[in-house]
């Protein structure tokens, strides 16, 4: 974890590994918006590197998809920390339902974010009730980070066994597009077995999947794929309905090593 101890989540948390603003994870949103105000922020973060245009596509497909579902759609334009510390757009997401983190790269994402107003709303938010999500970068910024993925981010330092996220679920270290990730990166899988942090659980999800914190504990699969825990040879497959014993979000006091 890269910030302060959180105090305890009152809202769930869902980790997906690809799908965001899609028809195919409408009824994961929709269960997180579940008697919660029908009101949905989205941040386009991670995918600021990208260029304004990538940026206006994840912010035009965000209030297209929660429109077309009757909630009220609240895009926050966070591309950088000075965005992220604009106390006018921290205030957008009090009264928010769902607060969504979708993807690109999960170091710019944190960097950004880490000890800002928005960040700080975000929390906020959460920990009174509203849901929190996370998407491909990230979901691997809200757990426990990423590390140097071949071909991408390699001017960033990670080092093995450090965690590099913004410490929401700092016992899991997340791998999102589990069933396309060795196509498009070679070795990715390899990456992330040598540097998930000691005590983090490997958990790779499958592209139109996410899994879904539970207020009794434990996790949810939902979406169309499966959801694989890792330890070492030994790969453990879940699929929709199927409840996971994971780590679940960090409670103020908890130290993330159980």
């Amino acid at each position: 974890m890269t910030g302060s101890a959180l105090t305890p989540p009152a809202g769930p948390v869902a980790l997906a590994g690809s799908g965001e603003f899609l028809a195919v994870m409408e009824p994961v949103d929709a269960a997180l918006l579940r008697d919660r105000p029908p009101r949905a922020a989205f941040l386009p973060t991670a995918a600021a590197l990208e260029g304004d245009e990538r940026v206006a596509y994840w912010l035009d497909l965000g209030k297209r998809h929660y429109s077309g579902m009757g909630i009220e759609p609240v895009p926050l334009d966070v591309r950088r920390r000075a965005d992220a510390d604009n106390p006018a757009l921290a205030a957008l997401l009090r009264g928010v339902g769902l607060i969504y983190l979708s993807g690109g790269d999960p170091f710019h994402l944190t960097a950004t974010l880490e000890g800002t107003r928005v960040w700080a709303a975000v929390t906020e938010a959460w920990t009174q009730g509203a849901a929190l999500a996370g998407c491909s970068a990230g979901a691997m910024a809200l757990s426990a980070g990423s590390p140097v993925l071949p071909g991408r981010s390699e001017a960033v330092t990670v080092t093995a066994g450090e965690a590099n996220g913004l410490g929401v679920v700092p016992g899991l270290a997340v791998m999102p597009h589990f069933d396309m990730i060795e196509r498009w990166r070679p070795g990715a899988i390899e990456r992330f077995a040598d540097w998930h942090p000691r005590g983090t659980v490997l958990v790779g999800i499958e592209e139109n999947t996410a899994i879904v914190s539970r207020p009794e504990g434990g996790w949810e699969v939902a979406g169309e794929g499966a959801v694989w825990v890792i330890d070492g040879e030994e790969r453990t497959k879940a699929t929709a309905g199927d409840v996971l014993d994971l780590p679940g979000p960090l409670s103020d006091g908890d130290d993330g090593d159980e």
